[in-house]
């Protein structure tokens, strides 16, 4: 489904990418690890269309996303979470959910200020849709609620609803379990496999290994901007650089 090829990206003449390259199958969960400066997040940004490469490739169904801008990118099917939460605090769940179904709304200016009929009734499959999607991740019943009244493990769920809220093709998951305590980073777990289940690809941003080991089907290792390693998790586990590099340094949680 998405090719990195020969990926590099460089900030004042320091590589954050040097020549990465992997493919994601789709389907499967991919979690993409490394120590912190690995160049993980940069990776995520340029795939998105927030930082242009410097070289190389990113092939997403045999066409290259580079140059393209976010908007486009979401629209073809990627959608994101972030590493630290961009979500509207001062209005309610559901809102914040909606959000993520603006790539499929395509009325016109004129269209929105009329209030035609086609334009309600996409709206009210909108708001279906988005109900359906916080009743998976267990928050239908505070819908209506404020945003902040949520705990930050919720806000953590909000994100992701909003992230597969429209179907896409790709979900690019930014450390979406850091800052919650072990119960709830089960639950995402289990959330994350049953998404799986039902087809969703995804490429995992994480440092808590207990759980990439858990639930990815291949792991791909940066270090320095460079790829060092992609296999199974089993594998991942006892490859030398891996341990060099990242795991044995930080243990299972960075």
């Amino acid at each position: 489904m998405l090719e990195i090829n020969a990926l590099a990206k460089n900030f004042g003449g320091l590589p954050a990418l040097d020549g990465v390259s992997f493919s994601l199958a789709q389907g499967h969960i991919t979690a993409l690890i490394g120590p912190n400066g690995a160049g993980k997040t940069t990776l995520i940004n340029t795939i998105t269309g927030v930082l242009t490469p410097d070289r190389g490739e990113i092939i997403f169904d045999g066409q290259d996303l580079v140059g393209r801008k976010p908007h486009e990118i979401a629209r073809r099917g990627i959608s994101r979470t972030f590493q630290n939460l961009r979500l509207l605090p001062t209005h309610s769940v559901l809102d914040n959910v909606l959000c993520g179904l603006t790539v499929k709304a395509t009325s016109s200016f004129a269209a929105a200020m009329l209030r035609l009929p086609g334009l309600r009734h996409r709206e009210r499959l909108f708001r279906l849709q988005a109900l359906e999607m916080l009743d998976r991740f267990g928050l239908a019943g505070k819908a209506a609620w404020p945003l902040a009244a949520l705990s930050y493990g919720e806000k953590k769920k909000v994100e992701m609803a909003r992230a597969f809220v429209a179907e896409p093709r790709l979900v690019l998951l930014d450390e979406p379990v850091a800052g919650l305590n072990p119960a709830e980073t089960a639950g995402i777990a289990v959330l994350l496999q049953q998404l799986r289940r039902a087809g969703h690809t995804m490429l995992l941003v994480e440092h808590d290994m207990e759980l990439v080991m858990r639930i990815s089907d291949q792991v791909v290792v940066l270090d320095s901007g460079r790829c060092i390693a992609r296999s199974t998790p089993d594998e991942i586990r006892t490859n030398p650089l891996v341990l060099e590099a990242y795991l044995g340094k930080t243990g299972r949680a960075a």
